[in-house]
């Protein structure tokens, strides 16, 4: 035990954390911590979350359209849904939480799969 608070208090002094980074968030976080404001709600004409019907067309689309649209900015969503410490990945990890609930069977796209979607 006291090994573990000497190691906590060493990180604690070199100003290291063991918190996770942003990078880490999973598409479920981000969706109630970014999205859910608007997709929970269906506000602004964003596509409920779980309405089959209103995602089937973006699922159609496919994941590389949705995942531009929710990192640029479409209609009345902005960039990243308004959240532009958002990483790449972590709104595209929130896409296809979002779009998987809709009817979708996407798998988390490589960073190469997302910087092709944004060209």
């Amino acid at each position: 035990m006291k090994q573990a608070h000497l190691i906590l208090a060493l990180a604690a002094g070199l100003g290291l954390s063991f918190t996770a980074t942003a990078a880490d968030k999973k598409g479920d976080a981000v969706y109630k911590a970014a999205c859910a404001a608007c997709h929970a709600t269906g506000a602004a004409g964003a596509p409920k979350q779980g309405d089959k019907t209103a995602w089937g067309k973006r699922v159609e689309a496919g994941l590389p359209a949705l995942i531009k649209s929710a990192i640029k900015g479409k209609k009345a969503m902005p960039a990243k849904g308004g959240h532009p410490d958002l990483s790449d990945l972590e709104v595209a990890r929130a896409v296809v939480y979002m779009a998987n609930a809709g009817g979708g069977t996407f798998k988390e796209p490589t960073a190469s799969e997302i910087a092709a979607a944004l060209k």
